[in-house]
Protein backbone atom coordinates (compact mmCIF):
# COMPACT_ATOMS: atom_id res chain seq x y z
CA UNK A 1 0.00 0.00 0.00
CA UNK A 2 1.92 2.98 -0.90
CA UNK A 3 2.43 5.45 1.78
CA UNK A 4 0.09 8.48 0.87
CA UNK A 5 -2.80 6.00 1.18
CA UNK A 6 -1.79 4.92 5.02
CA UNK A 7 -1.42 8.28 5.71
CA UNK A 8 -5.00 8.98 4.83
CA UNK A 9 -6.65 5.64 6.40
CA UNK A 10 -4.67 5.62 9.93
CA UNK A 11 -6.17 8.43 11.69
CA UNK A 12 -9.40 6.98 10.33
CA UNK A 13 -8.22 3.33 11.92
CA UNK A 14 -7.62 4.76 14.99
CA UNK A 15 -10.86 6.86 15.14
CA UNK A 16 -12.63 3.28 14.86
CA UNK A 17 -10.55 1.60 17.24
CA UNK A 18 -10.86 3.78 19.98
CA UNK A 19 -15.11 4.12 19.83
CA UNK A 20 -15.50 0.77 21.93
CA UNK A 21 -13.02 2.25 24.34
CA UNK A 22 -15.39 5.53 24.39
CA UNK A 23 -18.75 3.49 24.76
CA UNK A 24 -17.60 1.32 27.28
CA UNK A 25 -16.25 3.81 29.37
CA UNK A 26 -19.54 5.62 29.26
CA UNK A 27 -21.33 2.26 29.76
CA UNK A 28 -19.25 2.05 33.13
CA UNK A 29 -19.89 5.71 34.31
CA UNK A 30 -19.77 6.26 36.55
CA UNK A 31 -17.25 3.94 38.45
CA UNK A 32 -15.89 6.34 41.46
CA UNK A 33 -17.74 9.21 43.01
CA UNK A 34 -18.49 12.53 41.48
CA UNK A 35 -17.78 15.94 42.78
CA UNK A 36 -20.93 18.17 42.07
CA UNK A 37 -19.68 22.05 42.50
CA UNK A 38 -21.76 24.67 44.09
CA UNK A 39 -21.04 28.31 44.30
CA UNK A 40 -22.89 29.17 47.64
CA UNK A 41 -22.75 27.85 51.00
CA UNK A 42 -24.70 25.14 52.82
CA UNK A 43 -28.54 25.86 53.11
CA UNK A 44 -29.38 28.17 50.59
CA UNK A 45 -31.58 27.51 47.68
CA UNK A 46 -29.11 26.43 44.76
CA UNK A 47 -27.63 24.26 47.19
CA UNK A 48 -31.11 22.60 48.32
CA UNK A 49 -32.10 21.90 44.72
CA UNK A 50 -28.92 20.60 44.10
CA UNK A 51 -28.64 17.87 46.89
CA UNK A 52 -31.97 16.54 46.43
CA UNK A 53 -30.75 15.67 42.67
CA UNK A 54 -27.52 14.35 44.13
CA UNK A 55 -28.97 12.07 46.27
CA UNK A 56 -31.28 10.30 43.60
CA UNK A 57 -28.56 10.15 41.26
CA UNK A 58 -26.17 8.32 43.90
CA UNK A 59 -28.69 5.96 44.93
CA UNK A 60 -30.07 5.70 40.71
CA UNK A 61 -26.54 5.24 39.51
CA UNK A 62 -24.39 3.41 42.36
CA UNK A 63 -21.74 5.92 43.53
CA UNK A 64 -21.37 9.13 45.38
CA UNK A 65 -22.35 12.45 43.97
CA UNK A 66 -21.19 14.50 46.18
CA UNK A 67 -21.99 18.22 46.92
CA UNK A 68 -18.88 20.30 47.16
CA UNK A 69 -19.96 23.79 48.27
CA UNK A 70 -17.48 26.22 47.02
CA UNK A 71 -18.80 29.65 47.68
CA UNK A 72 -16.52 33.10 47.11
CA UNK A 73 -16.66 35.72 44.53
CA UNK A 74 -20.42 35.35 43.80
CA UNK A 75 -20.40 31.98 42.85
CA UNK A 76 -17.15 32.56 40.63
CA UNK A 77 -14.58 30.38 42.70
CA UNK A 78 -16.74 26.93 41.74
CA UNK A 79 -17.32 28.21 38.28
CA UNK A 80 -13.40 28.74 37.68
CA UNK A 81 -12.86 24.95 39.22
CA UNK A 82 -15.10 23.34 36.94
CA UNK A 83 -14.13 25.29 33.90
CA UNK A 84 -10.58 23.86 34.46
CA UNK A 85 -11.27 20.83 35.87
CA UNK A 86 -10.57 17.28 33.95
CA UNK A 87 -13.09 17.04 31.34
CA UNK A 88 -13.60 13.10 32.57
CA UNK A 89 -17.47 13.82 34.01
CA UNK A 90 -16.15 13.51 37.69
CA UNK A 91 -16.61 17.17 38.37
CA UNK A 92 -19.99 18.77 37.19
CA UNK A 93 -21.43 21.89 37.91
CA UNK A 94 -24.93 23.18 39.79
CA UNK A 95 -25.63 26.49 38.72
CA UNK A 96 -28.31 29.38 39.04
CA UNK A 97 -28.49 32.76 37.09
CA UNK A 98 -25.87 34.13 38.91
CA UNK A 99 -23.35 31.76 36.81
CA UNK A 100 -24.70 33.50 33.37
CA UNK A 101 -24.47 37.14 35.04
CA UNK A 102 -20.98 36.90 36.41
CA UNK A 103 -19.17 37.50 33.29
CA UNK A 104 -21.04 40.40 32.33
CA UNK A 105 -20.61 41.62 36.25
CA UNK A 106 -17.50 40.51 37.13
CA UNK A 107 -14.15 42.69 35.77
CA UNK A 108 -11.55 39.76 35.37
CA UNK A 109 -13.33 36.18 35.32
CA UNK A 110 -11.02 33.50 33.62
CA UNK A 111 -13.47 31.33 32.23
CA UNK A 112 -16.06 31.58 28.95
CA UNK A 113 -19.68 30.82 30.48
CA UNK A 114 -20.51 29.04 27.08
CA UNK A 115 -16.98 28.17 25.45
CA UNK A 116 -15.99 26.49 28.17
CA UNK A 117 -18.92 24.06 29.53
CA UNK A 118 -20.87 21.70 28.20
CA UNK A 119 -24.51 22.24 29.41
CA UNK A 120 -26.29 18.65 30.58
CA UNK A 121 -29.86 19.45 31.73
CA UNK A 122 -31.78 22.42 33.44
CA UNK A 123 -32.80 21.06 36.62
CA UNK A 124 -35.84 23.67 37.26
CA UNK A 125 -37.23 26.83 37.28
CA UNK A 126 -38.78 29.79 40.02
CA UNK A 127 -40.04 32.81 39.97
CA UNK A 128 -39.18 35.81 42.15
CA UNK A 129 -42.50 37.89 43.66
CA UNK A 130 -42.54 41.21 43.53
CA UNK A 131 -43.99 42.17 47.70
CA UNK A 132 -44.34 45.22 49.32
CA UNK A 133 -44.78 45.85 52.65
CA UNK A 134 -48.31 46.14 54.05
CA UNK A 135 -48.09 49.80 55.04
CA UNK A 136 -47.45 50.81 51.35
CA UNK A 137 -50.27 51.71 49.66
CA UNK A 138 -50.46 49.84 46.63
CA UNK A 139 -52.20 46.36 45.54
CA UNK A 140 -51.27 46.23 42.03
CA UNK A 141 -48.14 46.74 39.69
CA UNK A 142 -50.11 49.69 38.44
CA UNK A 143 -50.96 51.12 41.43
CA UNK A 144 -46.95 50.58 42.76
CA UNK A 145 -45.43 52.30 39.33
CA UNK A 146 -48.10 55.12 40.49
CA UNK A 147 -46.64 55.63 43.53
CA UNK A 148 -42.96 55.45 42.04
CA UNK A 149 -43.94 58.55 40.34
CA UNK A 150 -44.99 60.47 43.21
CA UNK A 151 -42.20 59.54 45.95
CA UNK A 152 -38.98 57.80 46.48
CA UNK A 153 -39.39 54.07 47.20
CA UNK A 154 -36.17 51.85 48.05
CA UNK A 155 -36.52 47.87 46.79
CA UNK A 156 -34.09 45.53 48.48
CA UNK A 157 -32.17 42.99 47.26
CA UNK A 158 -29.96 40.14 48.13
CA UNK A 159 -26.37 41.61 46.94
CA UNK A 160 -25.13 43.54 43.79
CA UNK A 161 -25.51 41.80 40.90
CA UNK A 162 -28.01 39.28 42.34
CA UNK A 163 -30.88 38.18 40.20
CA UNK A 164 -33.64 39.89 42.39
CA UNK A 165 -31.05 43.14 42.08
CA UNK A 166 -31.07 43.49 37.96
CA UNK A 167 -34.94 42.26 38.14
CA UNK A 168 -35.49 45.94 39.52
CA UNK A 169 -33.09 47.44 37.36
CA UNK A 170 -35.49 45.91 34.67
CA UNK A 171 -38.65 46.40 36.58
CA UNK A 172 -37.43 50.59 36.67
CA UNK A 173 -36.19 50.62 33.31
CA UNK A 174 -39.18 49.42 31.61
CA UNK A 175 -41.93 51.17 34.07
CA UNK A 176 -39.80 54.74 33.56
CA UNK A 177 -39.51 54.88 37.25
CA UNK A 178 -36.75 55.21 39.38
CA UNK A 179 -36.57 53.11 42.75
CA UNK A 180 -33.67 53.42 45.22
CA UNK A 181 -31.39 50.11 44.99
CA UNK A 182 -30.60 48.75 48.81
CA UNK A 183 -28.25 45.31 48.88
CA UNK A 184 -28.35 43.68 51.49
CA UNK A 185 -25.96 40.44 52.73
CA UNK A 186 -28.30 37.43 51.65
CA UNK A 187 -32.29 36.86 51.60
CA UNK A 188 -33.10 37.02 55.44
CA UNK A 189 -31.62 40.17 56.27
CA UNK A 190 -33.23 41.89 53.15
CA UNK A 191 -37.01 40.41 54.00
CA UNK A 192 -35.98 41.50 57.50
CA UNK A 193 -35.78 44.95 56.16
CA UNK A 194 -38.75 44.80 53.96
CA UNK A 195 -40.86 43.53 57.46
CA UNK A 196 -38.77 46.56 59.31
CA UNK A 197 -39.77 49.11 56.77
CA UNK A 198 -36.43 50.15 55.44
CA UNK A 199 -37.07 49.40 52.33
CA UNK A 200 -40.77 49.38 50.51
CA UNK A 201 -40.64 46.44 47.88
CA UNK A 202 -38.40 43.28 46.86
CA UNK A 203 -38.12 40.70 44.53
CA UNK A 204 -38.25 37.91 46.61
CA UNK A 205 -38.13 34.09 46.08
CA UNK A 206 -41.61 32.67 47.13
CA UNK A 207 -40.25 30.71 49.73
CA UNK A 208 -38.74 33.93 51.35
CA UNK A 209 -42.54 35.66 51.72
CA UNK A 210 -44.97 33.72 51.16
CA UNK A 211 -45.20 32.71 54.83
CA UNK A 212 -45.13 36.85 55.69
CA UNK A 213 -47.95 36.97 52.96
CA UNK A 214 -50.26 34.47 54.83
CA UNK A 215 -49.77 36.69 57.88
CA UNK A 216 -50.37 40.03 56.35
CA UNK A 217 -47.14 41.42 56.97
CA UNK A 218 -46.18 41.60 53.37
CA UNK A 219 -48.82 41.98 50.53
CA UNK A 220 -47.51 39.84 46.98
CA UNK A 221 -48.14 41.84 43.76
CA UNK A 222 -47.50 39.75 41.27
CA UNK A 223 -44.79 36.76 40.16
CA UNK A 224 -42.32 37.47 37.42
CA UNK A 225 -42.34 34.70 34.74
CA UNK A 226 -43.99 34.98 31.67
CA UNK A 227 -47.24 32.47 33.44
CA UNK A 228 -48.01 32.11 36.85
CA UNK A 229 -46.52 29.46 38.77
CA UNK A 230 -48.23 26.47 40.27
CA UNK A 231 -46.36 26.98 43.87
CA UNK A 232 -48.57 30.50 43.84
CA UNK A 233 -51.50 30.10 41.17
CA UNK A 234 -53.28 33.19 42.58
CA UNK A 235 -50.35 36.02 42.29
CA UNK A 236 -50.52 37.43 38.53
CA UNK A 237 -47.87 38.02 36.41
CA UNK A 238 -45.99 41.61 36.00
CA UNK A 239 -46.45 40.98 32.69
CA UNK A 240 -50.66 40.43 32.76
CA UNK A 241 -50.34 42.98 35.27
CA UNK A 242 -49.17 45.94 33.28
CA UNK A 243 -45.76 45.55 32.39
CA UNK A 244 -45.97 43.47 28.90
CA UNK A 245 -42.98 41.62 28.35
CA UNK A 246 -41.49 41.64 31.89
CA UNK A 247 -40.24 38.07 32.52
CA UNK A 248 -37.27 37.66 35.06
CA UNK A 249 -37.63 33.55 35.44
CA UNK A 250 -34.89 31.57 38.00
CA UNK A 251 -33.46 28.19 37.28
CA UNK A 252 -31.04 25.82 38.41
CA UNK A 253 -29.27 23.89 35.90
CA UNK A 254 -26.16 21.32 35.75
CA UNK A 255 -23.10 21.47 33.73
CA UNK A 256 -19.91 19.66 32.63
CA UNK A 257 -16.50 21.09 31.66
CA UNK A 258 -16.34 21.27 28.45
CA UNK A 259 -14.75 18.16 26.41
CA UNK A 260 -16.83 15.51 28.33
CA UNK A 261 -17.41 12.73 26.77
CA UNK A 262 -21.14 13.33 24.71
CA UNK A 263 -21.93 9.60 25.46
CA UNK A 264 -21.54 10.80 29.41
CA UNK A 265 -23.27 13.98 28.98
CA UNK A 266 -26.00 11.74 27.38
CA UNK A 267 -26.01 9.34 30.08
CA UNK A 268 -26.50 12.36 33.28
CA UNK A 269 -29.20 14.28 30.86
CA UNK A 270 -31.52 10.76 30.80
CA UNK A 271 -30.94 10.29 34.00
CA UNK A 272 -31.73 13.08 35.42
CA UNK A 273 -35.12 13.58 32.86
CA UNK A 274 -36.10 9.89 34.42
CA UNK A 275 -35.32 11.48 38.02
CA UNK A 276 -37.27 14.73 38.11
CA UNK A 277 -40.75 13.58 38.21
CA UNK A 278 -39.90 12.08 41.88
CA UNK A 279 -38.25 14.92 42.51
CA UNK A 280 -41.94 17.13 41.55
CA UNK A 281 -43.28 17.52 44.72
CA UNK A 282 -40.33 18.12 46.73
CA UNK A 283 -39.24 20.75 44.61
CA UNK A 284 -42.58 22.42 44.64
CA UNK A 285 -42.04 22.74 48.17
CA UNK A 286 -39.40 24.67 47.91
CA UNK A 287 -40.66 27.15 45.23
CA UNK A 288 -39.54 25.38 42.02
CA UNK A 289 -41.17 23.70 38.82
CA UNK A 290 -39.27 20.91 37.75
CA UNK A 291 -37.88 20.91 33.98
CA UNK A 292 -35.90 19.19 32.35
CA UNK A 293 -35.17 18.99 28.64
CA UNK A 294 -32.26 18.34 25.90
CA UNK A 295 -28.27 19.72 26.57
CA UNK A 296 -28.86 21.22 23.12
CA UNK A 297 -32.14 23.13 24.66
CA UNK A 298 -30.36 24.09 27.75
CA UNK A 299 -27.41 25.01 25.73
CA UNK A 300 -29.70 27.51 23.67
CA UNK A 301 -31.62 29.08 26.62
CA UNK A 302 -28.04 30.33 28.10
CA UNK A 303 -26.83 31.80 24.97
CA UNK A 304 -30.49 33.83 25.40
CA UNK A 305 -30.05 34.13 29.14
CA UNK A 306 -26.67 35.79 28.89
CA UNK A 307 -27.67 38.17 25.79
CA UNK A 308 -30.28 39.53 28.16
CA UNK A 309 -28.66 39.33 31.33
CA UNK A 310 -25.27 41.36 30.13
CA UNK A 311 -27.75 44.19 28.70
CA UNK A 312 -29.80 44.13 31.86
CA UNK A 313 -26.42 45.04 33.95
CA UNK A 314 -24.83 47.49 31.23
CA UNK A 315 -28.09 49.37 31.68
CA UNK A 316 -27.48 48.94 35.78
CA UNK A 317 -23.96 49.96 35.89
CA UNK A 318 -22.86 47.92 38.09
CA UNK A 319 -19.44 46.16 38.42
CA UNK A 320 -17.55 43.95 40.52
CA UNK A 321 -13.86 44.20 41.41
Amino acid sequence: MPLKIRTILAPAFLLASAAPNIASAAQSYPDKPVRVLVGIAPGGGTDSVARLLTQRLTDTLGQSFVVDNRPGAGGNVATELAAHATADGYTLLFVSPTFIVNPSLWRNVTYDAIRDFAPIVQVASFQYVLSVRSSVPAHSVKELIALARTQPLAYASTGIGSANHLAGELFKSMAGVNLIHVPYKGSAPAVSALLAGEVQAMFSSSSGVIPHVKTGRIRALAVTGPARTAVAPNIPTVAESGLAGFDVTGWYGMLAPARVPGATIAKLNETVNRLLPELRERYASLGNDTVGGTPAEFAAFLRIELNKWSKVVKLSGAKVD
